[in-house]
């Protein structure tokens, strides 16, 4: 991990008036009201990573579904800051979505191999990991190879 540092992969940069963060809240809230800086003030949000729904804003985090530390064990270390940023940021690729901030922490910066969310959720969690790695010629090593193909045949 050699010069890793969250700062390397600057995120919720602001797109047409919200940041990403606040763009993934809207996204894939219900009943979501925000105010006029574009921060959300109310709404409820659910979690597919452990099947819950707070009406909390602040307990709503957005998952970087492959983590920042694990893009930079996996090829990031290599890319202009302005990939990063835009890796971060991606509204795009299942890449950012809400969890649980009890969810979001316990996952930390795990791959499949030694993380993964609630068993009906784990089929699609594969893909999209699957999918944002590829989008972004990232590496998997074998233990997280392995893991997701065990979930491929198992849940899906």
């Amino acid at each position: 991990m050699a010069g890793y540092s969250r700062s390397e992969f600057p995120h919720w940069r602001s797109s047409g008036g919200c940041t990403a963060r606040q763009t993934v809240l809207q996204r894939d809230g219900s009943n979501v009201q925000v105010g006029s800086n574009c921060q959300p003030t109310s709404g409820s949000w659910y979690s597919q990573y452990d099947n819950t729904t707070t009406s909390t804003v602040s307990q709503a985090t957005i998952d970087h579904v492959v983590p920042l530390a694990e893009a930079w064990r996996s090829g990031a270390n290599s890319w202009s800051q302005q990939r990063r940023a835009d890796f971060a940021n991606d509204l795009y690729w299942p890449q950012l979505i809400v969890a649980s901030s009890s969810s979001n922490s316990s996952k930390g910066d795990q791959d499949p191999a030694d993380w993964m969310p609630r068993t009906e959720y784990r089929c699609t969690y594969t893909r999209m990991w699957i999918r944002v790695k590829h989008a972004y010629d990232l590496t998997a090593d074998s233990a997280e190879k392995s893991a997701l193909q065990s979930a491929l045949t198992t849940y899906c």
